[in-house]
Protein backbone atom coordinates (compact mmCIF):
# COMPACT_ATOMS: atom_id res chain seq x y z
CA UNK A 1 0.00 0.00 0.00
CA UNK A 2 1.30 3.41 -0.87
CA UNK A 3 2.51 5.49 2.05
CA UNK A 4 1.57 9.13 1.82
CA UNK A 5 0.53 12.28 3.57
CA UNK A 6 -2.34 14.53 2.59
CA UNK A 7 -2.73 18.16 3.49
CA UNK A 8 -5.75 20.39 3.38
CA UNK A 9 -6.16 23.95 2.23
CA UNK A 10 -9.17 24.37 4.50
CA UNK A 11 -7.02 25.52 7.39
CA UNK A 12 -4.17 26.91 5.37
CA UNK A 13 -1.51 24.25 5.75
CA UNK A 14 1.40 24.53 3.34
CA UNK A 15 3.27 21.33 2.57
CA UNK A 16 6.45 20.83 4.52
CA UNK A 17 7.44 21.70 8.05
CA UNK A 18 5.16 23.99 10.01
CA UNK A 19 6.06 27.63 10.43
CA UNK A 20 6.95 29.01 13.84
CA UNK A 21 3.47 30.39 14.48
CA UNK A 22 1.69 27.25 13.32
CA UNK A 23 0.05 24.78 15.68
CA UNK A 24 -0.07 21.68 13.48
CA UNK A 25 -2.46 18.84 14.37
CA UNK A 26 -2.16 15.42 12.81
CA UNK A 27 -5.33 13.83 11.46
CA UNK A 28 -4.60 10.14 10.98
CA UNK A 29 -7.39 8.03 9.49
CA UNK A 30 -7.76 5.19 7.01
CA UNK A 31 -8.08 7.21 3.82
CA UNK A 32 -7.35 3.89 2.12
CA UNK A 33 -8.54 0.51 3.33
CA UNK A 34 -11.78 -0.98 4.68
CA UNK A 35 -13.25 2.28 6.01
CA UNK A 36 -12.14 4.58 3.20
CA UNK A 37 -15.69 5.62 2.32
CA UNK A 38 -16.35 7.27 5.70
CA UNK A 39 -12.97 8.71 6.66
CA UNK A 40 -13.03 11.78 4.39
CA UNK A 41 -16.06 13.08 6.28
CA UNK A 42 -14.39 12.32 9.59
CA UNK A 43 -11.43 14.43 8.52
CA UNK A 44 -13.65 17.26 7.31
CA UNK A 45 -15.41 17.27 10.67
CA UNK A 46 -12.16 17.57 12.61
CA UNK A 47 -10.99 20.30 10.26
CA UNK A 48 -14.27 22.16 10.72
CA UNK A 49 -13.49 22.46 14.44
CA UNK A 50 -9.99 23.68 13.58
CA UNK A 51 -11.36 26.27 11.17
CA UNK A 52 -13.88 27.43 13.78
CA UNK A 53 -11.14 27.99 16.34
CA UNK A 54 -9.00 29.89 13.87
CA UNK A 55 -11.93 32.05 12.75
CA UNK A 56 -12.63 33.05 16.35
CA UNK A 57 -9.34 34.96 16.61
CA UNK A 58 -9.26 33.91 20.27
CA UNK A 59 -6.80 31.03 20.14
CA UNK A 60 -3.68 32.90 21.20
CA UNK A 61 -1.22 30.02 20.85
CA UNK A 62 -0.92 30.27 17.06
CA UNK A 63 -2.66 29.45 13.81
CA UNK A 64 -3.93 25.87 13.93
CA UNK A 65 -3.15 23.80 10.85
CA UNK A 66 -4.10 20.31 9.73
CA UNK A 67 -1.82 17.57 8.44
CA UNK A 68 -3.64 14.51 7.17
CA UNK A 69 -2.03 11.08 7.20
CA UNK A 70 -3.20 7.66 6.06
CA UNK A 71 -3.14 4.69 8.44
CA UNK A 72 -4.84 2.21 6.11
CA UNK A 73 -7.16 1.27 9.00
CA UNK A 74 -5.61 -2.20 9.33
CA UNK A 75 -2.00 -1.56 8.23
CA UNK A 76 0.05 -1.06 11.40
CA UNK A 77 3.29 -0.61 9.47
CA UNK A 78 1.81 2.19 7.39
CA UNK A 79 0.15 3.72 10.45
CA UNK A 80 3.34 3.85 12.49
CA UNK A 81 5.38 5.23 9.57
CA UNK A 82 2.76 7.91 8.94
CA UNK A 83 2.62 8.91 12.59
CA UNK A 84 6.40 9.03 12.89
CA UNK A 85 6.57 11.32 9.88
CA UNK A 86 3.92 13.65 11.27
CA UNK A 87 5.63 13.82 14.66
CA UNK A 88 9.24 14.13 13.52
CA UNK A 89 8.92 16.04 10.25
CA UNK A 90 5.70 18.01 10.60
CA UNK A 91 6.08 18.34 14.38
CA UNK A 92 2.39 17.95 15.13
CA UNK A 93 1.27 18.99 18.61
CA UNK A 94 -1.32 16.22 18.85
CA UNK A 95 -3.01 13.50 16.84
CA UNK A 96 -6.71 13.34 16.08
CA UNK A 97 -6.98 9.60 15.45
CA UNK A 98 -6.33 6.99 14.65
CA UNK A 99 -9.55 5.42 13.43
CA UNK A 100 -9.35 1.63 13.68
CA UNK A 101 -8.38 -0.01 16.95
CA UNK A 102 -5.33 -2.04 15.92
CA UNK A 103 -3.54 0.83 14.22
CA UNK A 104 -4.51 3.15 17.07
CA UNK A 105 -2.79 0.85 19.55
CA UNK A 106 0.26 0.58 17.30
CA UNK A 107 0.61 4.36 17.00
CA UNK A 108 0.05 4.81 20.74
CA UNK A 109 2.78 2.39 21.76
CA UNK A 110 5.31 3.05 19.00
CA UNK A 111 4.97 6.77 18.38
CA UNK A 112 2.74 8.66 20.81
CA UNK A 113 4.18 7.33 24.06
CA UNK A 114 7.86 7.48 23.03
CA UNK A 115 7.37 11.07 21.84
CA UNK A 116 4.90 12.19 24.50
CA UNK A 117 2.15 13.12 22.02
CA UNK A 118 -1.55 13.30 22.92
CA UNK A 119 -3.96 11.22 20.81
CA UNK A 120 -7.75 11.59 20.76
CA UNK A 121 -9.45 8.94 18.65
CA UNK A 122 -13.03 9.43 17.47
CA UNK A 123 -13.61 5.82 16.47
CA UNK A 124 -11.19 3.27 17.96
CA UNK A 125 -13.50 1.16 20.12
CA UNK A 126 -11.60 -1.97 21.20
CA UNK A 127 -12.09 -2.70 24.93
CA UNK A 128 -8.35 -3.45 25.12
CA UNK A 129 -7.61 0.25 24.68
CA UNK A 130 -9.31 0.99 28.00
CA UNK A 131 -6.45 -0.66 29.88
CA UNK A 132 -3.57 0.07 27.51
CA UNK A 133 -0.53 1.77 29.01
CA UNK A 134 -0.81 5.33 27.73
CA UNK A 135 1.05 7.65 30.15
CA UNK A 136 -2.10 9.77 30.26
CA UNK A 137 -1.80 10.61 26.56
CA UNK A 138 -4.71 8.67 25.00
CA UNK A 139 -8.37 9.64 24.91
CA UNK A 140 -11.35 8.72 22.75
CA UNK A 141 -14.66 10.37 22.04
CA UNK A 142 -16.09 6.99 21.03
CA UNK A 143 -17.20 4.49 23.67
CA UNK A 144 -15.60 1.10 24.25
CA UNK A 145 -17.10 -1.90 22.50
CA UNK A 146 -17.81 -3.32 25.92
CA UNK A 147 -20.70 -0.86 25.87
CA UNK A 148 -21.59 -1.56 22.23
CA UNK A 149 -21.93 -5.25 22.97
CA UNK A 150 -24.60 -4.49 25.56
CA UNK A 151 -26.39 -2.15 23.16
CA UNK A 152 -26.41 -4.84 20.45
CA UNK A 153 -27.92 -7.33 22.91
CA UNK A 154 -30.58 -4.82 23.96
CA UNK A 155 -31.52 -4.06 20.35
CA UNK A 156 -31.78 -7.72 19.42
CA UNK A 157 -33.85 -8.67 22.46
CA UNK A 158 -36.14 -5.67 22.05
CA UNK A 159 -36.79 -6.83 18.49
CA UNK A 160 -37.68 -10.31 19.70
CA UNK A 161 -34.57 -12.06 18.39
CA UNK A 162 -33.82 -15.31 20.23
CA UNK A 163 -30.81 -16.62 18.31
CA UNK A 164 -27.93 -15.12 16.36
CA UNK A 165 -24.74 -16.05 14.55
CA UNK A 166 -21.76 -13.69 14.60
CA UNK A 167 -19.19 -13.07 11.87
CA UNK A 168 -16.29 -10.81 12.85
CA UNK A 169 -13.25 -9.37 11.14
CA UNK A 170 -10.16 -11.16 12.40
CA UNK A 171 -8.42 -8.40 14.33
CA UNK A 172 -8.50 -6.69 17.73
CA UNK A 173 -11.60 -4.68 16.89
CA UNK A 174 -13.63 -7.56 15.55
CA UNK A 175 -12.60 -10.12 18.16
CA UNK A 176 -13.19 -7.79 21.09
CA UNK A 177 -16.59 -6.73 19.79
CA UNK A 178 -17.67 -10.30 19.03
CA UNK A 179 -16.74 -11.37 22.56
CA UNK A 180 -18.68 -8.46 24.01
CA UNK A 181 -21.78 -9.18 21.93
CA UNK A 182 -21.72 -12.89 22.69
CA UNK A 183 -21.40 -12.33 26.43
CA UNK A 184 -24.13 -9.69 26.59
CA UNK A 185 -26.61 -11.56 24.37
CA UNK A 186 -26.10 -14.83 26.23
CA UNK A 187 -26.54 -13.10 29.57
CA UNK A 188 -29.80 -11.61 28.25
CA UNK A 189 -31.11 -15.12 27.56
CA UNK A 190 -30.33 -15.34 23.86
CA UNK A 191 -28.57 -18.14 21.98
CA UNK A 192 -25.40 -17.63 19.96
CA UNK A 193 -25.18 -20.47 17.46
CA UNK A 194 -21.71 -19.69 16.12
CA UNK A 195 -18.98 -17.08 16.38
CA UNK A 196 -16.60 -17.16 13.41
CA UNK A 197 -13.93 -14.86 12.07
CA UNK A 198 -13.52 -13.72 8.49
CA UNK A 199 -10.49 -12.29 6.74
CA UNK A 200 -10.68 -9.05 4.81
CA UNK A 201 -9.74 -8.88 1.15
CA UNK A 202 -11.20 -12.19 -0.04
CA UNK A 203 -13.18 -12.53 -3.24
CA UNK A 204 -15.40 -15.36 -1.96
CA UNK A 205 -16.97 -15.81 1.47
CA UNK A 206 -19.25 -18.73 0.63
CA UNK A 207 -17.37 -21.16 2.90
CA UNK A 208 -17.64 -18.84 5.90
CA UNK A 209 -21.31 -18.16 5.24
CA UNK A 210 -22.03 -21.85 4.67
CA UNK A 211 -20.74 -22.68 8.14
CA UNK A 212 -22.75 -19.86 9.71
CA UNK A 213 -25.89 -20.96 7.87
CA UNK A 214 -25.45 -24.54 9.06
CA UNK A 215 -25.20 -23.33 12.64
CA UNK A 216 -28.42 -21.36 12.19
CA UNK A 217 -29.73 -18.21 13.80
CA UNK A 218 -32.48 -15.69 13.08
CA UNK A 219 -30.08 -12.81 12.47
CA UNK A 220 -26.46 -12.60 11.38
CA UNK A 221 -24.47 -10.05 13.36
CA UNK A 222 -21.71 -8.64 11.17
CA UNK A 223 -18.82 -7.16 13.15
CA UNK A 224 -16.65 -6.03 10.29
CA UNK A 225 -15.87 -3.23 7.87
CA UNK A 226 -18.32 -1.66 5.46
CA UNK A 227 -15.90 -1.53 2.52
CA UNK A 228 -14.27 -4.92 3.04
CA UNK A 229 -14.99 -8.38 4.43
CA UNK A 230 -18.14 -7.38 6.27
CA UNK A 231 -19.77 -6.39 3.03
CA UNK A 232 -18.50 -9.58 1.42
CA UNK A 233 -20.10 -11.69 4.14
CA UNK A 234 -23.45 -9.98 3.60
CA UNK A 235 -23.19 -10.38 -0.17
CA UNK A 236 -22.55 -14.12 0.16
CA UNK A 237 -25.29 -14.54 2.75
CA UNK A 238 -27.80 -12.94 0.41
CA UNK A 239 -26.61 -14.87 -2.63
CA UNK A 240 -26.85 -18.19 -0.76
CA UNK A 241 -30.16 -17.35 0.90
CA UNK A 242 -28.52 -17.99 4.26
CA UNK A 243 -29.70 -14.86 6.11
CA UNK A 244 -31.94 -11.96 5.17
CA UNK A 245 -31.62 -9.78 8.26
CA UNK A 246 -28.36 -8.36 9.57
CA UNK A 247 -27.31 -6.57 12.75
CA UNK A 248 -24.64 -4.07 11.73
CA UNK A 249 -22.00 -2.84 14.14
CA UNK A 250 -20.52 0.65 13.91
CA UNK A 251 -17.86 -0.32 11.37
CA UNK A 252 -20.61 -1.50 9.03
CA UNK A 253 -22.62 1.72 8.99
CA UNK A 254 -21.98 3.56 5.76
CA UNK A 255 -23.95 4.75 2.77
CA UNK A 256 -21.75 2.62 0.52
CA UNK A 257 -23.43 -0.49 1.96
CA UNK A 258 -26.90 0.70 0.96
CA UNK A 259 -25.61 1.84 -2.41
CA UNK A 260 -24.21 -1.66 -3.03
CA UNK A 261 -27.11 -3.75 -1.65
CA UNK A 262 -30.18 -1.58 -2.20
CA UNK A 263 -33.49 -3.31 -1.56
CA UNK A 264 -31.82 -6.55 -0.49
CA UNK A 265 -31.03 -5.35 3.03
CA UNK A 266 -34.14 -3.33 3.81
CA UNK A 267 -35.07 -3.66 7.46
CA UNK A 268 -31.60 -4.59 8.67
CA UNK A 269 -30.43 -2.52 11.58
CA UNK A 270 -27.47 -1.51 13.70
CA UNK A 271 -26.00 1.23 15.84
CA UNK A 272 -23.52 4.07 15.95
CA UNK A 273 -22.29 6.20 18.82
CA UNK A 274 -24.63 9.17 19.10
CA UNK A 275 -26.93 10.96 21.50
CA UNK A 276 -30.27 12.75 21.60
CA UNK A 277 -28.43 15.96 22.29
CA UNK A 278 -28.97 19.55 21.09
CA UNK A 279 -25.42 19.54 19.80
CA UNK A 280 -26.16 16.76 17.33
CA UNK A 281 -28.47 18.88 15.20
CA UNK A 282 -26.26 21.93 15.65
CA UNK A 283 -23.33 19.95 14.28
CA UNK A 284 -25.37 18.58 11.39
CA UNK A 285 -26.44 22.09 10.43
CA UNK A 286 -22.82 23.28 10.47
CA UNK A 287 -21.72 20.28 8.42
CA UNK A 288 -24.48 20.86 5.87
CA UNK A 289 -23.42 24.49 5.50
CA UNK A 290 -19.84 23.29 4.98
CA UNK A 291 -20.96 20.88 2.28
CA UNK A 292 -20.73 17.46 3.90
CA UNK A 293 -22.98 14.94 5.69
CA UNK A 294 -22.89 15.40 9.45
CA UNK A 295 -24.80 12.16 10.01
CA UNK A 296 -21.95 10.08 8.60
CA UNK A 297 -20.33 7.54 10.92
CA UNK A 298 -18.04 9.07 13.53
CA UNK A 299 -18.29 12.56 12.03
CA UNK A 300 -19.61 14.12 15.30
CA UNK A 301 -16.96 12.34 17.34
CA UNK A 302 -14.23 13.63 14.99
CA UNK A 303 -15.33 17.25 15.42
CA UNK A 304 -15.39 16.69 19.17
CA UNK A 305 -11.92 15.12 19.23
CA UNK A 306 -10.33 18.14 17.55
CA UNK A 307 -12.35 20.61 19.63
CA UNK A 308 -11.36 18.92 22.90
CA UNK A 309 -7.70 18.96 21.97
CA UNK A 310 -7.73 22.67 21.16
CA UNK A 311 -9.74 23.65 24.24
CA UNK A 312 -7.35 21.64 26.42
CA UNK A 313 -4.43 23.55 24.88
CA UNK A 314 -6.18 26.83 25.61
CA UNK A 315 -6.84 25.78 29.20
CA UNK A 316 -3.20 24.83 29.65
CA UNK A 317 -1.91 27.92 27.87
CA UNK A 318 0.40 25.59 26.00
CA UNK A 319 0.51 23.42 22.88
CA UNK A 320 2.87 20.93 24.53
CA UNK A 321 1.24 17.57 25.15
CA UNK A 322 2.92 17.29 28.55
CA UNK A 323 1.06 20.45 29.59
CA UNK A 324 -2.38 20.05 28.03
CA UNK A 325 -2.95 16.31 28.49
CA UNK A 326 -4.06 16.94 32.07
CA UNK A 327 -6.71 19.42 30.89
CA UNK A 328 -8.60 17.20 28.42
CA UNK A 329 -10.82 15.66 31.11
CA UNK A 330 -11.33 19.09 32.70
CA UNK A 331 -12.76 20.73 29.58
CA UNK A 332 -14.76 17.63 28.65
CA UNK A 333 -16.74 17.33 31.87
CA UNK A 334 -18.66 19.39 34.41
CA UNK A 335 -18.46 21.80 36.10
CA UNK A 336 -18.64 24.68 33.67
CA UNK A 337 -20.77 26.30 31.01
CA UNK A 338 -21.98 23.78 28.46
CA UNK A 339 -20.42 24.21 25.02
CA UNK A 340 -21.96 22.93 21.78
CA UNK A 341 -20.81 22.89 18.12
CA UNK A 342 -20.42 26.40 16.77
CA UNK A 343 -19.67 27.75 20.25
CA UNK A 344 -15.91 27.22 20.41
CA UNK A 345 -15.32 30.98 20.43
CA UNK A 346 -17.48 31.22 23.55
CA UNK A 347 -15.47 28.41 25.14
CA UNK A 348 -12.21 30.23 24.43
CA UNK A 349 -13.60 33.43 25.96
CA UNK A 350 -14.55 31.60 29.15
CA UNK A 351 -11.18 29.87 29.40
CA UNK A 352 -9.32 33.15 28.83
CA UNK A 353 -11.31 34.71 31.67
CA UNK A 354 -10.34 31.88 34.02
CA UNK A 355 -13.72 30.13 33.90
CA UNK A 356 -14.71 26.51 33.40
CA UNK A 357 -16.28 24.88 30.36
CA UNK A 358 -18.19 21.61 30.09
CA UNK A 359 -17.73 20.58 26.46
CA UNK A 360 -20.85 18.67 25.39
CA UNK A 361 -20.21 19.00 21.68
CA UNK A 362 -21.83 17.03 18.90
CA UNK A 363 -21.83 13.64 20.65
CA UNK A 364 -22.75 14.53 24.26
CA UNK A 365 -19.15 14.20 25.37
CA UNK A 366 -18.68 12.82 28.87
CA UNK A 367 -15.30 11.21 29.45
CA UNK A 368 -15.06 8.50 32.10
CA UNK A 369 -12.38 6.31 33.63
CA UNK A 370 -9.44 6.08 31.24
CA UNK A 371 -10.59 9.06 29.18
CA UNK A 372 -13.21 7.51 26.94
CA UNK A 373 -16.82 8.28 26.10
CA UNK A 374 -19.43 7.00 28.53
CA UNK A 375 -21.32 5.45 25.63
CA UNK A 376 -24.43 6.91 24.01
CA UNK A 377 -25.72 5.16 20.88
CA UNK A 378 -28.34 5.73 18.22
CA UNK A 379 -30.18 2.71 16.86
CA UNK A 380 -30.45 2.78 13.06
CA UNK A 381 -32.57 0.92 10.56
CA UNK A 382 -32.23 0.73 6.79
CA UNK A 383 -35.33 2.32 5.34
CA UNK A 384 -35.32 3.07 1.64
CA UNK A 385 -32.00 4.53 0.60
CA UNK A 386 -30.74 5.63 4.00
CA UNK A 387 -30.03 4.74 7.61
CA UNK A 388 -32.81 6.17 9.77
CA UNK A 389 -32.38 6.79 13.50
CA UNK A 390 -35.21 5.00 15.30
CA UNK A 391 -34.08 5.27 18.92
CA UNK A 392 -31.34 6.52 21.22
CA UNK A 393 -29.77 4.23 23.81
Amino acid sequence: MKKFLMTTALVGFAAGAAQADDVPLGIIFGFTGPLESITPTMAQSAEMAIAEVNASGLFTLGNVTSVRGDDGCVDSGLAVATAERLVTSDRVMGIVGADCSGVTGAILQNVARPNGIVMISPSATSPALSTAEDDGLFFRTAPSDARQGQVVADILRDRGVESIAISYTNNDYGAGLADSIQAAFTEAGGTVTMVASHEDGKADYSAEVGALAAAGGEVLVVAGYVDQGGRGIIRSALDLGAFDTFELVDGMIGQSLIDAMGDEIQGSYGQLPGADNPGTQMFQDLASAAGFDGTSAFAPESYDAAALMLLAMAAAGSTASADYKDHVMDVANAPGEQIFPGQLARALEIIAAGGDVDYVGASAVELIGPGESAGNYRELEIQGDEFVTVRFR
